[in-house]
């Protein structure tokens, strides 16, 4: 495979110095704007910036003596010139996007640079899917960067994944030319618990000089937090309150703070710089996880930047949230992050700092959208057959794989029942009377099966559970092979014999995500790459997303993007209670629980 490369300041630096002392002409010049500054925090009126080799030669006044026969002008008129906006933590996966196709959607909402953890693809095809991945990622005309997934399995004992990441594997990944860091260190009693793996893990991203991610989903904030924080990781996304965001701040880490297709973290963290005052610096802004309906129909960091000044922060505080802090959090303030001499010309063109509307899009000095049509190329890689090849049920499932047996001679059991918290990751750990019939617990009222089906290694094994908080009625169901972070195959319904066609159909079409209601299939979101991601267009797969969260509401129901509320129902690292191919787990004590209260 052959990657794009992009030169270094020190590959240009000749050209730079001869561009802004006049000598040579810039290949561009953006002629009449605002500078937004986020290192000063300053909006400075008519500014030119002049751009050679993809870098940035000269911010200044005047740019004329940069201007040569052949530069091409660029009359910003008036309008913000705006850095390039930076999303700290996200998941392409989620997306439902190759890393080609996420870029092509991202580019015209003013994302010029992503720092991606491929965990996802990590528990399906390993580290050998990380770096396709990676791969993929190095031949966009945007930046992303990739943190090596360190936790597949993300809770070791309580999942099976199809591949397991080793500290050797990060130590290989941290040589590639593409990897930033460590991705999320979700398995946080592990780090608090001195884990000889996890610690050699984030040991050999520090030994290679980058950036450990964290998670830490606990609301313990006493000695284990600070067990976690001295084991290495140096941010976290997974805060849910302003006492979050400060503690985090507080030790010394950054505060990464999320408005994803679900997440709404935001306006509940941000109040420690809006209201409390805490220095701006440690705050950034990202997304971890947008399905490719949100890309489409509502932006990307632009929305999120919005939302944040939405939520009282300043402007140009959101901004530098979105630039200059990540930037500097991953080390690359002297490449990335601003628009000042050297660095990746990547600019934003912006009427309005509040609105945000991005009227245009330079990435490393060449134009790659302009009035939201992405006019970049973004190449593919060419998937092997085997990342196509990845549902292995072992067998067709019937309504009998998903019966719940009740204890001999009862006519109604107490049950375990995961609740679902709308615009939110964790869970609530509930109990329902659910009734028996013949010698089967029933779901009902608001109450619906879960299960999760086993597709990695052919086992048939199906394990089942209660969740509540979806409102679907009638007989439904709805599988998923997207299933944080194992990604086997979730089901959940109403109805044994529609949830059986369901996963029967994710089997025959190699995964994605369908609906089923009284036999007929609703919806359906083809993604043949590991289960997980389609190489189709955005646009494409937004309209299908769209007509899945419409069958979902023709189900009954109301939640906001609960599809991601669905796609995490196994993830055995956020509390309370998950679903996984070994059991249901209790993530407030990281130990199996019944289903069926004893």
């Amino acid at each position: 495979m052959t990657h794009t490369s992009f030169p270094t300041w020190a590959d240009v630096a000749p050209h730079l110095v001869n561009t802004a002392a006049g000598r040579n002409p810039a290949d561009t010049v953006i002629k009449g704007g605002i500078w937004i500054n986020v290192h000063t925090r300053e909006a400075l009126p008519d500014h030119d910036i002049a751009i050679t080799a993809g870098r940035i030669a000269f911010v200044g006044p005047d740019a004329s003596h940069c201007i040569g026969e052949n530069t091409q002008i660029i009359k910003a008129n008036g309008r913000y010139m705006v850095p390039g906006l930076c999303d700290g933590h996200m998941h392409i996966e989620s997306g439902m996007l190759t890393p080609a196709e996420f870029a092509r959607a991202v580019i015209p909402h003013g994302t010029t640079s992503m720092f991606t953890d491929p965990h996802e693809i990590a528990n399906v095809l390993g580290i050998k899917g990380v770096r396709m991945m990676h791969d993929e990622a190095l031949m966009q005309p945007i930046n992303i960067f990739t943190q090596m997934p360190s936790c597949a399995p993300s809770a070791p004992g309580m999942e099976t994944t199809g591949f397991e990441i080793t500290a050797e594997d990060v130590a290989e990944a941290m040589g590639w030319p593409g990897i930033i860091g460590l991705g999320e260190m979700m398995n946080f009693p592990g780090v608090s618990n001195a884990d000889p793996q996890m610690l050699a893990e984030i040991a050999a991203t520090q030994r290679a000089g980058k950036t450990v991610g964290g998670h830490y989903a606990s609301p313990d904030l006493g000695p284990a937090f600070a067990a976690y924080v001295a084991g290495g990781p140096a941010d976290d996304h997974e805060g849910t309150c302003e006492a979050d965001a400060i503690a985090r701040m507080r030790l010394g880490m950054r505060s990464m703070i999320r408005l994803g297709s679900a997440w709404y973290d935001v306006a509940t963290q941000i109040t420690a710089i809006t209201e409390k005052g805490l220095d701006p610096r440690n705050m950034i802004l990202c997304t971890d996880d947008c399905h490719s309906g949100t890309l489409v129909n509502d932006g990307h960091m632009n929305r999120v930047v919005r939302h944040a000044i939405d939520c009282g922060c300043d402007p140009l505080v959101a901004l530098q949230m979105a630039t200059i802090n990540t930037a500097t959090h991953f080390g690359l303030e002297r490449d990335i992050g601003s628009l000042t001499p050297g660095r990746r010309a990547d600019v934003i063109l912006t009427s309005d700092l509040k609105t945000l509307p991005i009227e245009m899009v330079i990435a490393r000095g060449q134009i790659v959208a302009q009035d939201g049509v992405c006019l970049a190329d973004c190449p593919h890689y060419d998937w092997p057959k085997h990342a196509r090849q990845t549902v292995n049920m072992g067998k067709t499932l019937t309504a009998d794989d998903f019966i719940i047996q009740a204890p001999h001679g009862a006519n109604a059991v107490t049950a375990n029942v995961i609740g679902v918290v709308e615009n939110q990751a964790p869970t609530k750990a509930l109990k329902f009377e659910l009734p028996v019939t013949e010698g089967r617990v029933q779901a009902t009222g608001e109450v619906c099966q879960i299960a999760l089906v086993e597709r990695h290694r052919a086992t048939g094994n199906v394990v089942n559970a209660f969740v509540s908080g979806f409102g679907y009625t009638g007989q439904m169901a709805m599988a998923s092979t997207v299933a944080h972070d194992s990604h086997h195959m979730i089901v959940v319904g109403t109805d044994r014999d529609q949830m059986a066609l369901a996963a029967n159909r994710l089997k025959e079409v190699g995964g994605g995500i369908t609906i089923f209601r009284d036999g007929i299939e609703l919806a359906l979101i083809e993604l043949s790459i590991a289960g997980l991601m389609s190489d189709s267009p955005a646009s494409e797969v937004a309209a299908n997303t769209d007509r899945m969260m419409d069958a979902m509401r023709t189900c009954g129901c109301t939640l906001n993007n609960a599809y991601m509320q669905h796609s995490l129902l196994a993830l055995v690292v956020i509390p309370e209670l998950r679903i996984s191919d070994l059991g249901l787990v209790d993530v407030r004590t990281f130990e199996f629980t019944d289903v069926i209260v004893k």
